[in-house]
C-alpha cells in the first residue's frame, strides 16, 4: 500500500463518518462535505492503485528484460 492508497482509504473513512453524523443531526452542510471527502478519497486510492499498477510494469518488464 503507497502514500495515496492509505490517505485515499483514510478521507473516505472520515467523509462517511462526516456524512453519518450529518445525517444524524439533520445537517445537510455536513453531509455533503463527508460525500465530497469520500469522492477526493477515493480518487487519491485510485491515483495509488495506477501508482502501484505502473510500479509493478516497470518491475516485469526490467525483470522480463533482464532475462534475454
Amino acid at each position: 500500500m503507497n502514500k495515496n492508497q492509505a490517505h485515499g482509504a483514510a478521507k473516505n473513512i472520515v467523509g462517511k463518518v462526516q456524512e453519518g453524523a450529518g445525517k444524524l443531526v439533520g445537517n445537510k452542510e455536513q453531509q455533503v462535505k463527508g460525500i465530497q471527502k469520500q469522492v477526493s478519497g477515493k480518487a487519491e486510492e485510485r491515483l495509488g492503485d495506477a501508482k502501484e499498477t505502473v510500479k509493478h510494469a516497470k518491475e516485469t518488464v526490467k525483470d522480463a528484460v533482464s532475462h534475454h
